[in-house]
């Protein structure tokens, strides 16, 4: 058997970031690696915990070098991962930090109607019709105010796919 390292935190050689560059690099390739997992049809337990790691670390190193919107897109692909996998608690929680920060720093309509598509899916997921359906309409309302054709269609997309799970 191989030896196992190891460190305690804070050790200073130990380096706890990355450079720039680089934590942006990982950001897109871990943003895109859950993008790839969640349009499998043949995701396995081992999948979904990739996922979930995948998206919270993309999330943590736009947290170190990325904008307000990188965030508010990071909130949101952790509740889509989540909502995927009809766990609503954590679902509703990144959905709601995806709208407050779009609604913070005034991100527009795209990423505002994102964070209500985002707790509408969350809403659907324990099946709460009314409160998917507010949000939903939330969206829809924002989408109509995207200029950019193609951002509206992914927003639109998005929102056409909701369904009620039954229970």
């Amino acid at each position: 058997m191989g030896t196992i390292a190891v460190v305690k935190p804070g050790r200073k050689n130990v380096p706890t970031t990355l450079d720039p560059d680089t934590a942006r690099q990982v950001a897109v390739a871990l943003f895109n690696h859950v993008w790839d997992l969640l349009e499998r049809s043949d995701r396995g337990p081992h999948d979904n915990d990739e996922m979930v790691h995948a998206a919270h670390a993309s999330r943590y190193h736009w947290g170190r070098v990325g904008g307000p919107v990188n965030l508010a897109r990071g909130e949101w692909q952790c509740s889509r991962v989540y909502s995927v996998l009809g766990r609503v608690e954590p679902a509703l929680h990144h959905a709601h930090r995806c709208l407050d920060i779009a609604t913070a720093h005034d991100l527009g309509p795209f990423d505002t109607g994102c964070g209500h598509e985002a707790l509408a899916r969350a809403y659907s997921v324990i099946g709460d019709l009314d409160a998917m359906v507010h949000h939903a309409a939330q969206a829809h309302a924002l989408a109509a105010e995207i200029a950019d054709a193609e951002d509206r269609e992914i927003l639109l997309a998005d929102l056409s796919r909701l369904r009620v799970r039954s229970a």
